[in-house]
């Protein structure tokens, strides 16, 4: 991708609706799919894409977030102007943390001037996809576009939770309301309204003025899709980029997934044990990239028992041993060990837990650090489980980091 180009990457939310796996970490730290972090898909993107300058705003409990990015990360070469770079909250312009997204870059916005970057594109650190921005930065070239918005279609059901926009045969947006109570649906689609997916590329020069602008207004809420576009489409040529349509070298499975509620997250996770995965991991040119910790590798063996270690249909990182017990279904990161006839079904389990003999656990997600008793059992009674843990309205029990039994 062109040297021109400064990716800033928005990763410092709270997500409080993924408590309590955001108790410790910032919801773009969040680990995902047995080896990643959720912020590793939209890294590894840019690193894809060919962005090579890329700034990390942080805020919430943030540790975690920038000990990845340093271990995980350093893969630039700041010689050659290369860098992903954390940048914290600094209360640069005052004496408040970030207010908004735009505000998030307002307080920044010395590093977008001294980056010299013709365009600059915005991207959020907590959602699942692939995507080509190269793609995108060409749709914004040849069409003019003064600030360019990904797009795509989604049931008008669940339209309600993003920015929802209209476009004419131009593709030039003309219409843009953020989370709107009645939704407009797409002409030649009555079943699906077009969604921003919180991807947008600027002409820097506009996005300095506009920032600047916004941030002298009292009644902003500082934020891109309340504030700042459904004002700018009435005055500047602002288009739209469909997902998917030309991505590149990307494969179009077209997956985007927006991993705000514990729900959603297990889904998610649930999708990449699918036959055929709506999103391949595989694509050997376009990997997703993390931290590689140094494990053995995993193993299945016979417990005291005498019973086999089995799992079916799983995800196993590196260092997961199941001494006798048995995985069905399930993602288990790393340094994981399963007692013997233990029985894990349909759960995410992260790093460092272990799971007693003949405990049975089944829609669960576990952070790391648990020791599951000998004999427990979870996922079957969800009067009892809610008693102790978070239990989501869809039946999945979350037991929160160093939970003790």
């Amino acid at each position: 991708m062109d040297s021109k180009v400064l990716a800033i990457i928005l990763a410092g939310g709270a997500g409080g609706r993924l408590q309590p796996l955001t108790r410790y970490r910032a919801k773009p730290s969040v680990p995902f799919g047995g080896k990643y972090r959720i912020i590793d898909f939209t890294l590894s993107n840019c690193l894809h894409s060919g962005l090579r300058r890329i700034l990390v705003l942080t805020q919430y409990k943030s540790h975690s977030l920038h000990k990845h990015l340093r271990d995980g990360w350093s893969v630039f070469n700041p010689e050659l102007a290369e860098y992903i770079t954390p940048v914290p909250a600094q209360m640069r312009n005052g004496d408040k943390w970030y207010q908004g997204t735009a505000d998030a870059l307002h307080q920044n916005e010395y590093l977008i001037k001294r980056s010299n970057a013709e365009w600059t594109i915005i991207l959020s650190g907590d959602h699942i996809y692939r995507m080509d921005y190269a793609a995108m930065l060409k749709t914004h070239q040849a069409l003019g576009a003064e600030a360019t918005v990904a797009c795509m279609k989604v049931p008008v059901a669940d339209a309600g939770q993003f920015g929802i926009m209209a476009t004419d045969d131009k593709r030039k947006i003309v219409r843009f309301v953020e989370k709107p109570d009645v939704v407009e649906a797409c002409e030649d689609d009555a079943g699906y309204a077009l969604a921003s997916m919180g991807i947008y590329i600027f002409s820097t020069s506009l996005l300095i003025d506009i920032l600047d602008k916004d941030s002298r207004d009292d009644n902003s809420s500082h934020d891109f899709g309340k504030d700042i576009l459904p004002q700018l489409i009435k005055s500047h040529h602002v288009c739209a980029h469909y997902f998917g349509e030309t991505e590149g070298r990307v494969s179009p499975d077209n997956y985007w997934r927006d991993v705000g509620t514990l729900d959603s997250f297990y889904e998610a996770n649930m999708d990449l044990l699918q036959p055929i995965p709506p999103m391949d991991l595989y694509q050997g040119d376009w990997a997703i990239r993390s931290y590689q910790a140094q494990t053995p590798p995993a193993r299945a063996v016979p417990g005291d028992s005498g019973t086999e270690g089995v799992f079916i249909n799983s995800m196993l990182a590196g260092g997961t041993v199941i001494s006798g017990g048995n995985i069905d279904h399930s993602i288990l990161f790393k340094n994981v060990f399963i007692d013997d006839q233990a029985m894990v079904a349909n759960s995410v389990i992260f790093s460092n837990v272990r799971v007693g003999k003949r405990a049975r656990l089944n829609n669960c997600i576990i952070d790391k650090y648990v020791t599951i008793p000998d004999g427990e059992v979870i996922g079957f009674d969800p009067v009892k489980d809610s008693e102790r843990f978070t239990v989501t309205a869809k039946g999945i029990v979350v037991i929160p980091e160093n939970f003790a039994f």
